[in-house]
């Protein structure tokens, strides 16, 4: 080595070489964006005929069940392959049980009959929760007030009525239920419900990891589940924890989870990246409404390109280690992909 030209020795690492064009960057990237990963939430609303816009969230609608077979099939045209189906019931259909879940004739059942009978090649995914149904807007029936305070979520309680939906769910053809209300032992109820009614190939996507979080104000808009009072502190986990998400994960996915999700997605991309070292079931990410309406609302004033903006972060959540991803610019990615393809 002595004897080598020290003009012919590089002064340091040339890593721009691989950066020259966009052919090159392609050939080298480690996370490709796939619409065939991107799954889109669907917000249904009984009748016919019915779209109406959710005015933080703009391009999102809720949707009646004919309305949203068009949106599906739209969708599936474009490369997207998965949907989340949340039920949107009116006022005064909910009770403090969020009994209009266990109905089979609701929005959600409805709907995925429409796309079974149609034979669409869609992964049919559905909420499971309560607080669309409730009148209080909490994710569950509540327990009786004690010296401690206010009246909060009934765990046990829920998690037969979380059972029974999911059992509903399957019947009217779900491929997926989605626990979304952070009850401690709805996987291992919810499997068990479902292995009973002879829905064994039913999976379920835990949202396992399921921060409090302020960037759900929109869709609390879209899903009409505000809570009536409080917050859902008491069971969703807080953020300032770290270690609890993969306690959380590892007991979904030892109750049999078949996958878990981290929400909301772009504040916990350190979480999604200790999860993906540590699990070996397929991992999800939710862009949450909020997330969707800050890029909307910036692109809107020309405060960034959102388009980039849009692509960037679902590549964060991706690279992070996210498998696939929950998003309300599904199609929108999806054509923007296919246009970079071109």
């Amino acid at each position: 080595m002595s004897d080598f030209p020290r003009s012919l020795l590089p002064a340091f690492p040339r890593f721009r070489r691989l950066r020259r064009s966009a052919a090159l960057r392609d050939l080298v990237a480690e996370v490709r964006l796939d619409p065939a990963r991107l799954v889109l939430p669907l917000f249904l609303v009984p009748g016919r005929a019915r779209r109406h816009p959710v005015a933080s969230m703009p391009c999102v609608f809720q949707l009646s069940p004919d309305e949203a077979m068009r949106e599906i099939e739209e969708a599936l045209a474009e490369g997207i392959r998965a949907f989340i189906f949340f039920g949107v019931i009116p006022r005064e259909q909910k009770n403090d049980l969020g009994s209009a879940a266990l109905d089979p004739e609701n929005v959600v059942c409805e709907t995925l009959r429409l796309v079974r009978g149609k034979g669409l090649p869609a992964v049919a995914i559905t909420d499971l929760c309560l607080c669309e149904y409730t009148a209080h807007g909490h994710c569950g029936p509540l327990s009786a007030a004690d010296k401690d305070g206010p009246r909060n979520v009934d765990n046990d309680a829920t998690l037969e009525l979380l059972s029974r939906q999911a059992v509903n769910h399957a019947r009217a053809g779900a491929d997926v239920v989605a626990p979304s209300g952070m009850m401690d032992g709805m996987v291992a109820r919810i499997r068990a419900g479902l292995d009973a009614a002879g829905f064994a190939e039913t999976a379920i996507l835990s949202y396992a990891v399921k921060y409090a979080s302020a960037f759900y104000g929109p869709f609390r808009e879209a899903a009409e589940s505000a809570p009536a009072f409080g917050d859902r502190r008491a069971y969703q986990m807080d953020g300032r924890r770290r270690r609890e998400a993969l306690a959380e994960a590892l007991a979904d996915v030892n109750q049999g989870a078949d996958v878990v999700m981290v929400k909301p997605g772009m504040p916990c991309l350190d979480i999604l990246r200790d999860l993906r070292d540590r699990l070996e079931v397929p991992l999800a990410a939710y862009q949450v409404s909020g997330e969707y309406a800050m890029i909307k609302a910036a692109s809107a004033n020309g405060w960034l390109d959102g388009r980039a903006a849009m692509l960037e972060s679902l590549v964060a959540l991706h690279r992070a280690g996210a498998d696939f991803l929950l998003t309300y610019f599904a199609r929108e990615a999806a054509r923007a992909l296919r246009e970079e393809a071109r």
